[in-house]
């Protein structure tokens, strides 16, 4: 039987804060198992779908670039390899900086507003990067297209924290991801026939692909306007704020099963405050996962952004190598269900993200081996790539799923939201030198860096393991001692009843 999760704080150490920045709670039970059902089947149907839609966006316009790179862009745009890893830098450092500003905005003005608005604000530069034709203009799009899609992953966990109670957030992680890695597969296979548009109007193939795309996330824009609910408080969308999407009585059931399970998230304030960043910042807990996802990330990033031009480079065609770069990110959806479904049935938050970075590891091992190999036998080499794309994602939403479980409180939920995606976006930074083109084509030197970063980073998940496990036992025995404890008291108080009757 799986042991519950840990709760790492106790909800009643905080003090009240003022009856004018806090909402009455109301903790009554009064439905029936059936009606709880309902409500979170609606709740489902409503916000997962338009949160993954928003991620699947976002990584179709962060990562058509990779497919862009096996067209015409270098020649057209005037750029060398080295000057585009420059480009991908400018898109992690636009993130990193606006990062924890995003997610301030967000917890000031309700998630349905703040997210709709990031999607017309990142669609709109990712189509404007159709009409790039110098180096200047290259980085400045790239810079603008992670200013602009700062806050939106760290916001889209923090509205899932917010909805759903501990125990069921892992599994909503996973498929809150599932719109990335689906977004990370699907762009390449999209790639393939829209490359194929090339001279349509005289234009370059590269040129459709972010043309079509970005306009796609513009539109999808218009989608959450329409359908994305705020909050419990505000359960309306943007451009229907009289409407709301559940009846009362559901929103008393999904609210208050919410509160029971983590009475800590009655706690949010109108805005985060200095104690909360204290909280966060202070928590080397929170610091552990912010490094497991900077190191697992680095690699995992780089390896995207070249993995159709490493296709490429074993003769199977410009066209081709773009859908056969896909079909180990397809492979990752199943792959990342299972890995979810055992990190929430058995509450193996730890194990799983260390298995996760082993098998991402044993993936740079064989390229780093194949990779010498001739192109007679692309097809072992193939494979190298396809086992990296498996397991090279989901150890991320598996770590950002084990953090949520150390946050005290919904503040500094929102703020290690923040962080450990500022850790993947740094990652990005850092990344996008790992391969350069005095390495290519074998990438040996790659390979190896990310040999040694994935290793730092199954040390340090390792280390965070163990004190979880520590930190359960020591719970426990506490639990057992206080139900102990309880006993004697309750045994002492029947004898002095007795005493007094006699």
């Amino acid at each position: 039987m799986a042991s519950p999760d840990v709760k790492y704080t106790d909800p009643e150490k905080y003090l009240p804060a003022p009856a004018d920045d806090e909402r009455a709670l109301n903790l009554r039970v009064d439905w029936t198992k059936d009606e709880e059902r309902r409500a979170k089947r609606k709740l489902d149907l409503i916000i997962m779908p338009l949160l993954t839609l928003g991620f699947f966006c976002l990584q179709l316009d962060r990562g058509n670039i990779s497919n862009a790179i096996t067209d015409t862009l270098f020649e057209d745009v005037g750029i060398t390899q080295n000057e585009f890893n420059i480009g991908q830098q400018m898109l992690s450092l636009g993130i990193v900086l606006f990062e924890i500003p995003s997610n301030m905005i967000l917890y000031r003005v309700g998630p349905g507003k703040w997210l709709t608005l990031q999607l017309f604000l990142f669609g709109t530069v990712a189509t404007f990067q159709a009409f790039m034709n110098s180096y200047g203009s290259f980085i400045a799009t790239r810079l603008l297209l992670g200013i602009t899609e700062s806050g939106f992953i760290p916001g889209g966990l923090w509205t899932l924290s917010t909805w759903y109670t501990r125990r069921e957030t892992a599994k909503r992680v996973m498929i809150f991801y599932f719109g990335n890695q689906f977004g990370q597969a699907s762009s390449k296979l999209l790639a393939t026939g829209i490359l194929a548009m090339e001279e349509v109007g005289g234009k370059p193939g590269w040129f459709w692909l972010f043309a079509i795309m970005g306009a796609f996330t513009v539109f999808c824009g218009f989608i959450l306007g329409f359908c994305l609910p705020d909050s419990f408080r505000n359960p309306c969308s943007t451009f229907l704020p009289g409407k709301s999407w559940f009846t009362d009585r559901e929103l008393h059931i999904l609210q208050t099963r919410v509160l029971l399970d983590d009475p800590a998230k009655g706690k949010k304030k109108r805005k985060i405050d200095i104690g909360a960043f204290k909280r966060a910042f202070s928590n080397w807990r929170i610091w552990i996962h912010v490094f497991i996802s900077l190191l697992n990330n680095g690699p995992q990033r780089a390896f995207d952004t070249y993995a159709p031009s490493i296709v490429t480079s074993f003769d199977f065609g410009k066209l081709r190598s773009n859908a056969m770069a896909s079909v180990g990110l397809f492979l990752q959806l199943p792959t990342s269900f299972f890995f979810s479904w055992v990190s929430d049935h058995f509450n193996l938050r730890g194990e799983t993200v260390i298995a996760g970075l082993f098998f991402h590891l044993v993936g740079y091992i064989m390229n780093r081996s194949f990779s010498p190999y001739s192109n007679d036998r692309r097809s072992v080499k193939y494979f190298g790539v396809i086992w990296t794309q498996m397991f090279g994602t989901f150890s991320h939403p598996l770590n950002i799923t084990w953090l949520s479980l150390t946050c005290e409180d919904s503040e500094v939920r929102a703020l290690a939201m923040a962080m450990v995606i500022m850790g993947a976006n740094i990652a990005g930074i850092y990344g996008a030198q790992i391969f350069r083109s005095e390495d290519k084509p074998l990438y040996l030197r790659g390979f190896s860096i990310n040999l040694a970063i994935l290793t730092t980073a199954i040390v340090l998940a390792i280390v965070r393991t163990v004190d979880d496990r520590i930190r359960r036992r020591f719970r426990k025995r506490n639990e057992e001692a206080g139900s102990s404890s309880d006993q004697v008291q309750t045994i002492e108080v029947d004898e002095e009843l007795k005493g007094a009757a006699k």
